[in-house]
């Protein structure tokens, strides 16, 4: 098993350790101190030790921070975590709404005039203390310093170093030295020497390697800088990189040695604010221009070779997750727990003789449980399924072709109407994605309206994105595409995203349906402009639940695209099934 449901913090420990980071605070006239979730890398996974908001506050959520004060302590956290984190923090701690309420009017009224805050310049972006910077507008002081939470963390384990490997081009569809060449030639034309590259994901996507050192993504934790001569320096670890060859445009050094390399180094160098840490920007100094990360746009537009291994990725899910609803169709619901049914899925997936990892952890949510949005199951939470209610399963898989991302609710027995009617108002939402036609330069926000429509004319809403971008066989949460409000970046084609309304009722059930779709130029339509004009490919094959839908509440063409959808379903999937499953999808797919 790759997951595991052992409850990995505990309230309990919050209360003492917070007085003992107090204390050390004190002893550094410090009045505060930020400590987020982010490790040195940024990433929205982190090694076990960086897990230093986790270790502090109880709170396990893939996002969030604290700000620690001697009188207060705010977790801050978005309407994903608001249910999740009463559970998880003991009362020394206040769940703040995050963005509602933002970190400089928070400080602003819970700190003294003056106070000295710290944080850890590895931990946070340039652009992120820039702008708490102009927000507190010189009435608090921002103070770097070394870890505080290091500092009392006595068992802190180890830095990961698990070895790389290489990414044969025939997965990535391209070079690494065409890649650099590619990049470098931009770096030129922009007047820069360098890029300072400190994301681990665009790392591995421009040398062509992959990692081991954090649970779900299979990245390696290192630092590069980009020249403009297409050469890299590389930090990293000592004998992560054994088993990989020779090639002496990839300089390696040790991780320790990046200050002292980007110190040396000849100006303009650009560093991406959004994701560099302010000790870069410390160490350069007014050799550092902004600008972004040069690997993320074009890692984020798939090429053809990469969107085949996706499909062949998403095919061979799809079998396995047919699999796993037909055997659930065939349980009673009160014979299994929420760990049964993340166990049995995770089985299915390891069948398939292909599966890396999972791409994150499984959530199982069944009745109430299904209203946490990232629910983690665990030993202590573990519910038992019952009758008459819903169950959100959301899930995917890393293999070497692709990475997969998919949610489907399911119902248990016979739900209530209400269930059925909020589902099929999800469900048309993301119909909606799925359908659209939009002419180029059309951004994520603009589309997420559409996914929300169809809830907001019932008064109802979700307090998360409409979809994330996902990486080929990297994070399955990839920036910068997304289709979310706050998001302004048009979208492309090869931009792979997750197409995922919900709709959640603390205290009583969850839905949320998601596919995974890519960005493609859209047909020629007789009588259309002669503009430019994209639409989504359908990755996900996978049934969804036709029992819930209402069908008197959907529209001819939402019936068309869902009985297309199911037919391709049953077309994709057919001579690759279990006779069990195989003569449950023949019912699964009747036409609404």
């Amino acid at each position: 098993m790759f997951q595991t449901f052992d409850a990995p913090t505990s309230p309990d420990q919050g209360p003492p350790r917070l007085a003992q980071l107090r204390k050390t605070l004190k002893d550094y006239s410090l009045d505060g101190l930020l400590v987020p979730r982010a490790d040195a890398w940024q990433g929205e996974y982190v090694a076990p030790c960086d897990e230093r908001l986790a270790w502090l506050t109880g709170f396990t959520g893939s996002a969030g921070f604290c700000a620690v004060l001697a009188e207060s302590a705010g977790v801050f956290i978005d309407g994903r975590y608001r249910v999740q984190v009463k559970e998880q923090v003991a009362d020394v701690f206040t769940p703040v709404p995050w963005p509602e309420v933002g970190l400089a009017d928070w400080l602003l009224e819970q700190a003294p005039k003056g106070a000295v805050i710290g944080f850890d310049p590895w931990l946070h972006t340039i652009k992120e203390i820039a702008a708490l910077r102009d927000k507190l507008n010189g009435q608090l002081t921002l103070q770097p310093t070394e870890n505080k939470i290091d500092l009392i963390w006595s068992d802190r384990p180890n830095r990961p170093h698990a070895p790389v490997t290489a990414h044969p081009i025939e997965l990535s569809g391209q070079s690494s030295v065409e890649k650099r060449e590619t990049l470098a030639k931009g770096l030129r034309g922009a007047g820069h020497n360098a890029a300072v590259l400190t994301l681990p994901d665009s790392i591995c996507w421009l040398l062509n390697i992959r990692g081991n050192d954090i649970p779900r993504i299979p990245i390696t934790q290192a630092y590069a800088i980009l020249h403009a001569d297409a050469s890299v320096d590389l930090f990293i670890d000592p004998g992560k990189t054994d088993d990989l060859g020779p090639d002496p445009s990839i300089r390696q050094h040790p991780f320790d040695a990046f200050l002292s390399v980007l110190d040396g180094l000849n100006g303009p160098v650009r560093a991406d604010t959004s994701s560099a840490p302010v000790i870069v920007e410390q160490t350069l100094g007014d050799k550092m221009v902004a600008g972004d990360d040069p690997c993320v746009m074009p890692k984020a537009r798939k090429n053809p070779t990469e969107l085949e291994g996706m499909r062949a990725a998403h095919r061979r899910d799809a079998v396995a997750m047919v699999e796993f609803l037909a055997w659930l169709d065939a349980q009673t619901p009160s014979e299994l727990t929420e760990i049964d049914v993340v166990t049995a899925l995770e089985g299915f997936r390891a069948g398939t003789n292909a599966l890396r990892d999972i791409s994150f952890e499984t959530i199982s949510g069944s009745g109430p449980n299904a209203a946490i949005v990232h629910y983690r199951v665990s030993h202590d939470t573990n519910r038992r399924l019952r009758s008459g209610e819903l169950l959100l399963v959301d899930s995917g898989g890393q293999y070497i072709d692709g990475t997969t991302d998919i949610t489907r609710t399911i119902a248990l027995g016979d739900v209530g109407n209400e269930e059925r009617i909020c589902f099929t108002r999800v469900l048309q939402g993301m119909i909606a994605i799925s359908r659209i036609r939009f002419p180029k330069g059309v951004a994520g926000a603009h589309i997420d309206t559409l996914a929300r429509a169809p809830l907001w004319m019932a008064g109802q809403d979700y307090d998360h994105g409409t979809g994330h971008g996902v990486g080929s066989y990297l994070s399955v949460h990839e920036g910068p595409a997304r289709i979310s409000r706050v998001s302004n970046l048009p979208l492309q084609p090869g931009m792979i995203l997750s197409n995922e309304p919900g709709y959640y009722r603390e205290g009583a059930f969850g839905i949320r349906i998601e596919n995974l779709i890519v960005v493609q130029e859209a047909p020629t339509l007789a009588g259309g402009d002669n503009r430019a004009m994209y639409d989504f490919e359908t990755l996900t094959h996978v049934p969804i639940d036709r029992s819930l839908i209402v069908p008197e509440m959907l529209s001819h063409e939402e019936r068309q695209w869902i009985n297309s959808y199911h037919a391709i379903c049953a077309e994709q999937l057919e001579g690759k099934l279990s006779d069990r499953a195989s003569a449950w999808l023949s019912q699964a797919v009747h036409p609404v």
